[in-house]
């Protein structure tokens, strides 16, 4: 059985960097849209695309699901990177973009690694790439278009969703996000326990997100997200690969991959 490799995860991470900013209605960003599609079907998932306009830029969700005849579990990442760092203390640097290596990158990396882990495909897991996650309150815009637009939309609705955003950062701690479905959510942290790691996913419940988990739960389907809100270079420009680490990526893989191939998250 071939396990998941962080290390491949974060070759993923810096392959998405290098395509320099990847803000929504980008050139940036639609090179990596072609990066993921490339990759999906070289794992052999299917690439669905859905195409969208929003403030005259233009956007693409990304999704693959082998099936649509049975309840499945959809994984899904955001991968659009942020505008402005607008979390830096001066101003000269909160008008530079984020690189975006562990915000959008290493959720994305993660998926990835997945379909090729999981291949060929299982008709029980979907994989979503959302677009337009990150330009939240710059500009008007708000946060997760790309993932609002297919929880509206997407038909079958998935069984249960969970989201990955910034799952690479070196020495994370992912606490129970208190918005998340607490049943869902505790699957996934048991799973992490019952491999050993408790330190990394901490089963006490911290912040609250508006993530892209958010649409699906006002929908109504069970949605969890595995974030970590304390990473110190969220929305800043030292956000690069040398703050994410392969060891992370390997953690939340294995646990993500352990969950649905043990069928965990149906409990």
């Amino acid at each position: 059985m071939r396990g998941f490799a962080g290390e491949r995860a974060y070759e993923l991470v810096e392959e998405q960097c290098a395509l320099g900013p990847r803000i929504a209605g980008s050139s940036g960003s639609a090179r990596c849209r072609e990066l993921i599609a490339r990759s999906l079907q070289s794992a052999g998932w299917p690439v669905e695309t859905d195409g969208f306009t929003y403030r005259r830029a233009s956007c693409c969700n990304l999704l693959s699901r082998p099936s649509t005849e049975k309840p499945a579990i959809l994984l899904g990442a955001h991968f659009d990177t942020r505008p402005r760092a607008d979390r830096e203390r001066h101003w000269w640097r909160r008008r530079q973009p984020v690189p975006g290596a562990n915000d959008g990158a290493s959720g994305v990396a993660v998926l990835l690694e997945l379909a090729r882990v999981l291949s060929p495909p299982p008709p029980g897991v979907w994989l979503a790439f959302f677009d337009a996650e990150d330009r939240g309150h710059l500009e008007g815009w708000p946060f997760c278009v790309g993932s609002s637009r297919m929880a509206a939309s997407l038909q079958p609705a998935p069984a249960a969703v969970v989201v990955a955003d910034m799952v690479g950062g070196a020495a994370a701690r992912f606490y129970l996000e208190r918005s998340s479905h607490q049943g869902l959510a505790r699957a996934i942290w048991k799973t992490a326990a019952d491999l050993g790691l408790a330190e990394t996913f901490v089963s006490e419940p911290r912040h609250a997100v508006w993530d892209d988990h958010t649409p699906f739960l006002q929908r109504g389907i069970p949605a969890a997200d595995i974030v970590d809100l304390d990473y110190p270079h969220w929305h800043r420009v030292t956000d690069t690969p040398g703050n994410v680490t392969a060891a992370t990526l390997g953690r939340v893989g294995l646990v993500l991959e352990t969950l649905v191939r043990t069928g965990a998250w149906q409990a």
